[in-house]
Order: C-alpha cells, then structure tokens, then sequence
C-alpha cells in the first residue's frame, strides 16, 4: 500500500518521502525480495526521498517529519499469526509506534492531515455473531448487517488475537488525538486490499498468495471450509480514499474501507478465478480453523461513499486480472520464498 501511495503523489508531482526500516519480511520470518524491490522500484521517481528509520524510534521519526504536510501511515506487523507468537513486538510496532507517528504530527508546527490504516480485525469474534447461512461456496450474511460492517458496530467483549487488539489501540488512539488535539485523523478500518507489488504470503496477504502460489504451482492450505468471505479492494481504489481525506473531505474520525457489499470473493471462488484467468490449477489442501478467523466480513462503506465522494471503481475480476500479469511477469521475485 506504502509503495502506491508514494507513486501515486510523485506522478501528481509531490515530494514523497518514505520512513521505512524494511523490516516486512523479517516480520513475518520470511526471505524477501519485497524487501527491496518496491523500494528499488520507486527509485525511477526523482520526488521520492527514502529515510531508514523504525516509528519505534519517536527522535528519528519527528526530525524527519519536519516540513511534511501529510501522512500515510502504514507502518504495521500485520500478521495474526505473527502477533500470537510475538505479542510485545506486535504491540511496539503498532500501538507504541502509531502513538509516537501521533506525537510527531502533534509537536509539528505544520497543520498536518493524517491517514491511519486500521483492520476489520478491531471487531474481533462479534463479527461471527452476526446471522449467515452457509452456500455452496461462500458464506452469506442475512438480516441487519446485509450491506456489510458498519463503524459504530461493537469492538468489546469478544476475542481479537494481539494483532487485532495492538491495531484497536493505534485506532482508538488516532481517533482520541482528533478528538482531543484538534489534529486531522482518521482511521480507516480496511478489509482485503490487493494489487500489484503485494508480496503475500501464508500469514498475511491471502488474495496475493493465493495468486502467487496458483502461478508458481506451490501448495495452497485453506483453514476452514473455504467458504469464508472478504469484501476486496483493489488498492488503487484504496490511494484514491485516502487522497480524498487529505483533500479535506470527510470528517476526522473512523472509515470502514473495502469493497463493500458489491465486491466481494470467498476463497474457494478466488480459487475458481484464478485457475480461469491463469489456466492453472490451485494445489489445494484443507486444515482446522484457525484462532481468531472470521467466517464473514464485509464492509458497510456507506460512510466512505457520502463523506469523500469515493467508491470501488476496479472489480474483483479486473483487480486480480492485473495482479495475474504482475505475477507472471515477476515470477524471478519468488524464487526461495521471497
């Protein structure tokens, strides 16, 4: 999302700068070329200034913010699976470290807008409260919740995994410093967003590595029935709800950002999908679900539609179209697991 982010504003003739300790793929215990190939990648633009640096680190971080009109913060570990076996990372990373990306803007003598990128895993297991009724390939949602998860929807009393529970502190955070500071912030609680130069693997970035591991011929494990549903997003949809923000529509506060009811995929139907546009066959096998998954989860994107102008333009089809040929064309990026 980072890398999109930055491209799209030094096309629009920005200056960009990334704070990025790169650690993605040791966060996942993974070898990565994603490391640095979207870095790399985004060397053909002259306005993009990179910076190493760790948002755990408040000093390095508010220095380098001086003069800086906007921020995108997608700095995360974003893996469940991750945050089960590293709780006290997970939380620097995300809670600890939104708080100090929160201190920097607040000490900034700039009117700094700010964008924080939020998970539908605040909602925790409340989501699996809701009334579904199980197809033949996908789960569906009758009742209140048919046109997806709204905002004021309950966070409390349930099972959120540490992941879900360092990104609600970062949330409720982002939310309290608008609130209290007056600061332009809001967090958008997304769903599955995909495209182009997402490196997905097993733990995080499911749409992606189904995707990866289809072209490359690997094995695929689906936890569950498969029937599980996520509204997508394509991610150049997801630059332009940001964008919007920063332009100053909308209110500070909470988005709920995905593709809505209008766009949504179980596995098994990505699956049937990519085996038609990659003419190649899932390696397919079955385990126990895992702690914290949610059967159902679908935006109510309502809100974002009325306060920014914005919905989904890219389809589930048209956006892992795209993500296919990026993968084929890219397919040396995965060798060993990157």
């Amino acid at each position: 999302m980072g890398s999109h982010v930055a491209e799209f504003y030094a096309r629009r003739g920005h200056r960009v700068l990334i704070f990025d300790n790169l650690s993605r793929a040791q966060l996942l215990q993974r070898r990565g070329a994603d490391t640095s190939h979207n870095r790399i990648y985004l060397e053909r633009y002259p306005s993009i200034h990179f910076v190493k640096g760790d948002v755990r680190d408040f000093g390095q971080l508010h220095s380098t913010m001086a003069g800086v009109d906007a921020v995108v913060h997608t700095a995360a570990q974003t893996a469940v699976t991750t945050s089960l076996s590293d709780p006290i990372k997970d939380f620097e990373v995300n809670a600890l470290g939104t708080l100090n990306v929160l201190e920097a803007i607040r000490h900034s003598k700039a009117n700094v807008s700010l964008v924080g990128c939020s998970t539908n895993k605040v909602y925790g297991g409340n989501v699996n409260g809701i009334e579904i009724v199980e197809m033949d390939k996908r789960y569906s949602v009758r009742g209140e919740y048919a046109e997806g998860i709204p905002e004021g929807f309950p966070i409390d009393n349930c099972e959120h995994s540490p992941y879900g529970c360092s990104k609600l502190a970062a949330d409720l955070y982002i939310q309290d410093y608008a609130h209290t500071y007056g600061l332009r912030a809001a967090a958008f609680r997304m769903s599955c967003i995909y495209g182009e130069r997402q490196f997905g693997v097993e733990d995080q970035g499911w749409l992606a590595w189904f995707t990866i591991a289809t072209i490359l011929g690997r094995p695929i494990t689906i936890y569950g029935s498969g029937k599980q549903v996520r509204d997508v997003l394509y991610v150049g949809d997801l630059v332009r709800a940001f964008d919007a923000f920063l332009q100053g529509k909308g209110d500070p506060g909470v988005y709920n950002i995905g593709g809505g009811p209008n766009n949504t995929l179980s596995l098994l139907e990505l699956l049937d999908m990519l085996e038609k546009l990659s003419s190649k066959k899932p390696l397919i096998g079955f385990g126990d679900w895992r702690k914290s998954d949610q059967k159902i989860y679908i935006s109510d994107v309502s809100k974002a539609k009325r306060q920014l102008a914005w919905e989904p333009e890219v389809s589930p089809e048209e956006g892992v179209k795209k993500l296919v040929s990026w993968v084929r064309s890219n397919a040396h990026l995965f060798v060993d697991g990157a």
